[in-house]
């Protein structure tokens, strides 16, 4: 078995770059990023407004072109979209027609199951996120969470090997992010999945993370990672979550 066979969900990124055209001169967004994104590691994108956060997944995801450098998945470059990537978006953009279950089970039947088999396997889902009682439910019904749990599930559904994440809690109010961040770190640790979270809540981060990577306004900066050695579930409240968050205030200059 070669080493591109035998890694599931392992990305690399190599001397990745990427501008786009403001009033006819480039805009720098990213500029060399390199980083190795160990399987089934937790990652989270953390920057300032314009240091480049979503363009990178997004270029993660195949939704866009780097103007320089490569992305590899399993030792294999990236070209577009692929079946061993799903995103979740900041809002779930459920299809409104559809139950949950349905909505769920979307995905599988546009990659060629039956609605029987997809439907089957959805439901697996629905219990995963704790929705088995709104299967038949229509997103209308649903408060945001609730929404937002149904864009999880149906991203896992298709068992991707990598889960990319654009601010999906941003849109949420503080409690119901909190009990939606404590459900995807067990969701994470049950799946096994490869995560790469952007957010610009610093204690998200810390909480989810593995390791956290900064991405410098300036241009010219270095990209900074930390790692987070905490054990799980985490406690907000503990010293060393405390010096974490004081250390991640301070590179932001807020501290």
């Amino acid at each position: 078995m070669s080493v591109a066979q035998s890694i599931r969900g392992e990305v690399t990124i190599r001397h990745l770059s990427k501008s786009f055209t403001l009033n006819g001169k480039p805009l720098p967004v990213l500029r060399d990023v390199n980083l190795n994104i160990r399987s089934g590691e937790s990652l989270a994108i953390v920057g300032a407004s314009g240091s480049g956060k979503t363009t990178l997944l997004r270029v993660l995801a195949g939704l866009e072109e780097a103007d320089a450098g490569e992305v590899l998945i399993d030792g294999n470059a990236v070209h577009g979209v692929g079946a061993e990537r799903a995103v979740i978006f900041q809002e779930p953009r459920l299809l409104p027609w559809l139950t949950v279950l349905d909505n769920i089970a979307f995905g599988l039947e546009t990659r060629g199951a039956s609605k029987e088999e997809a439907r089957a396997h959805a439901r697996r889902y629905a219990q995963l996120v704790g929705l088995q009682q709104f299967e038949n439910a229509y997103p209308r019904q649903l408060s945001g969470g609730m929404a937002q749990r149904v864009g999880i599930a149906r991203a896992l559904a298709v068992q991707p090997e990598i889960l990319l994440l654009d601010e999906p809690l941003g849109a949420l109010d503080a409690m119901t992010k909190i009990g939606m961040q404590q459900e995807l770190a067990r969701i994470w640790r049950d799946e096994d999945v490869t995560t790469i979270l952007v957010t610009h809540d610093l204690e998200e981060a810390i909480y989810l993370a593995d390791r956290i990577l900064i991405l410098p306004r300036d241009k010219g900066g270095e990209p900074k990672l930390i790692d987070i050695d905490l054990p799980r579930p985490r406690d907000r409240s503990s010293p060393e979550f405390v010096r974490h968050r004081e250390e991640l205030l301070r590179l932001f200059g807020l501290h």
